[in-house]
């Protein structure tokens, strides 16, 4: 089954709680989302995802593609490349990307991942 495009699906869509970030280094990120897409072989999923303030450690273990809405936030790669997130960002984590990444202001993403 194929879900239909929503042309702006946070204004449809209550987002559900998912809880804290388990590896946090400094404060308490919470995070919700909706997903909205769940591919036949369990891999692919694509969804919204909202997540508050705070600083973790990051390890990205498929292929994502985001593009975010609303927030600000850092990642540093282990290797010291810093990607700056502000609205309307659009970022790919390959598989096995891995860094620490800190919320400044709450962030709101859709993301596909396969």
């Amino acid at each position: 089954m194929v879900t239909p495009y929503l042309r702006n699906p946070l204004a449809q869509t209550e987002l559900i709680a998912w809880g804290v970030i388990p590896t946090m280094l400094e404060g308490t990120s919470h995070t919700s989302g909706k997903l909205l897409h769940k591919g036949p072989d369990g891999q692919s999923e694509c969804g919204i995802w909202r997540c508050t303030p705070g600083k973790w450690i990051c390890h990205v273990t498929r292929d994502e593609f985001c593009h975010f809405l609303a927030g600000r936030c850092t990642y540093v790669h282990e290797s010291g490349e810093i990607i700056e997130i502000t609205p309307d960002t659009a970022a790919f984590f390959p598989q096995d990307w891995k860094g620490v990444c800190t919320v400044h202001e709450t962030v709101t993403k859709v993301y596909m991942i396969r």
